[in-house]
C-alpha cells in the first residue's frame, strides 16, 4: 500500500513539474522585454502538445515506448523543453536494456541538447542555463550545451537502469524461491512414498504370507488367523503414522482431537521387528551388538529400522523359507553396520516393483550420510550391507 501511494505521489510530482516547465518555456521563448506575449496557432499547438506529453507520463510504466515517443515530439519538432522526455526515459530504461535503449537515449540526448541550446538563445532575463554558463564565444556555448545535455540525460538513464536491475533481481529471487519450494515439495513426496513403501510394504508382505499359510495349514489355524489380524492392525497403525508424516511435512498444526500418531521406530525396536518376521515363517539368526541404543539420534534409529525392515521384506518376497543371518553392530563414534545375508533361492520368483526397494534403501541411507551395498556373492548368497554414521555426542 505504501509503495503504491509513493508511486502515485511521484507521478503527480512529475506531471506537475512538466506542466510548470511548459508554462515557463512557453512564456520565456516568446518573451519580449517591454512588450506583450504574442501567441499564434503554432505556439498554442506547441503548448498543448507539451501539456499532453506531461499528462501521458501517468502511463509511462504501462506503455514506456509509446509515452517516450510522444514526449519526444514537442522537444524535437517544436519549441518545448525536454523534461517530459527525460522522465519517460527513466521509465523506458527500467523496462528495456537492449539496442532500443541506446536509440532512445540518443534521441532524448538530442532533444535535451536542443532544448538547452534554445535556452542559451533566449533573453538574459529569462534564460536558465545562460546565467551559469558563458554563451560567448560559440565554442563555449556548444561545449556547455553538450555537457549539460549529457548530465541531464545520464541522471534518468541511471535511475531507470537501477530500477530495472532491482526489478529483475526481485523477479529472480521470486523464481528461485518458487523453485526451492517446488524442490522441497518433491523431496517431501519422495520421502512419503519411501515411507509408504517401507512401512506398508513390509506389513502387507507379512500379511500376504500369513494368509497363504492359513490356507494350507490344517492345525493351528487360530494362531495364524490371530497373527493375520495383528498384522492387519499394525498396518493400519503404520498408515496413520505415514499420514502423520505427511501432516508434519506440510507444517500444519494438529488438532487437539486428532488421533495420536505412533512414534518413529528406533534401534530398540529391532528385536521386535525380527520377531515379527519369525512369526511369519522366516528363519532368522539375529546378532545385535549395539551400545547406548537409547541415546541414538532419532533419524539414525529410524533409518536403521527401515533398512532392516525392507531387507527382511525382500527375503520374504524373493527367498521365502531361506535361513537368514542378520547382524546389527555399532555405537557412538563407530556408526551402525547392518548386514543381512541369505542363500539365493534355486528359482528366482519375480515380484512387482522389484528394484525399487533397494533404491529406496540407498536414498534412506544417504539422508543420514550412510551407504548401502547389495548383491549376490560368489558362493551363492545374497548379501546386503548398510553403514550409517553415528557421531559421538
Amino acid at each position: 500500500m505504501g509503495r503504491r501511494v509513493l508511486s502515485v505521489l511521484t507521478t503527480v510530482f512529475a506531471v506537475a513539474a512538466c506542466v510548470i516547465s511548459s508554462f515557463y518555456v512557453f512564456g520565456a521563448h516568446y518573451h519580449v522585454p517591454g512588450g506583450d506575449l504574442v501567441a499564434t496557432w503554432w505556439t498554442t499547438l506547441t503548448f498543448l502538445a507539451s501539456i499532453g506529453a506531461a499528462v501521458m507520463l501517468c502511463w509511462r510504466h504501462r506503455w514506456p515506448t509509446v509515452v517516450l515517443g510522444i514526449a519526444l515530439v514537442p522537444s524535437l519538432l517544436m519549441v518545448s523543453d525536454a523534461l517530459a522526455a527525460l522522465i519517460a526515459l527513466a521509465a523506458f530504461a527500467a523496462h528495456r536494456r537492449d539496442w532500443q535503449l541506446v536509440v532512445a537515449s540518443l534521441a532524448v540526448y538530442a532533444a535535451t541538447a536542443l532544448a538547452v541550446l534554445r535556452d542559451f538563445g533566449r533573453h538574459p532575463d529569462v534564460t536558465v542555463f545562460g546565467r551559469f554558463f558563458s554563451t560567448e564565444p560559440v565554442a563555449a556555448k556548444v561545449i556547455g550545451t553538450l555537457v549539460i545535455a549529457s548530465f541531464l540525460t545520464a541522471i534518468p538513464l541511471a535511475v531507470g537502469v537501477w530500477r530495472g536491475m532491482r526489478k529483475d533481481l526481485t523477479a529472480r529471487e521470486t523464481r528461485e524461491r518458487q523453485l526451492r519450494e517446488e524442490m522441497a515439495r518433491r523431496q517431501e513426496r519422495t520421502r512419503i512414498a519411501r515411507e509408504m513403501h517401507d512401512v506398508l510394504g513390509h506389513r502387507l508382505t507379512l500379511l500376504s504370507l500369513q494368509a497363504g499359510a492359513l490356507e494350507v495349514t490344517n492345525g493351528g489355524s487360530a494362531d495364524v488367523a490371530r497373527t493375520v489380524r495383528t498384522t492387519a492392525r499394525q498396518s493400519l497403525d503404520d498408515l496413520r503414522q505415514v499420514i502423520g508424516v505427511l501432516r508434519d511435512g506440510e507444517g500444519g498444526a494438529e488438532q487437539e482431537d486428532a488421533p495420536s500418531v505412533a512414534p518413529q521406530p528406533s534401534l530398540t525396536d529391532i528385536p521386535e521387528l525380527v520377531a515379527g518376521a519369525r512369526r511369519s515363517g522366516l528363519t532368522v539368526n539375529l546378532t545385535v551388538l549395539l551400545e547406548e541404543t537409547a541415546g541414538a539420534p532419532a533419524p539414525l534409529g529410524t533409518a536403521a529400522y527401515r533398512i532392516l525392515q525392507e531387507a527382511l521384506t525382500n527375503v520374504l518376497r524373493h527367498a521365502p523359507g531361506q535361513p537368514t543371518e542378520v547382524s546389527v553392530r555399532g555405537g557412538p563414534g563407530a556408526g551402525v553396520t547392518i548386514e543381512v545375508v541369505n542363500p539365493l533361492p534355486a528359482k528366482a520368483s519375480p515380484s512387482p516393483g522389484s528394484g525399487t526397494g533397494l533404491a529406496g534403501l540407498a536414498e534412506r541411507a544417504a539422508v543420514v550420510g550412510g551407504n548401502v551395498t547389495a548383491g549376490p556373492t560368489d558362493d551363492g548368497w545374497f548379501a546386503l550391507r548398510a553403514v550409517l554414521p553415528w557421531e559421538r555426542g
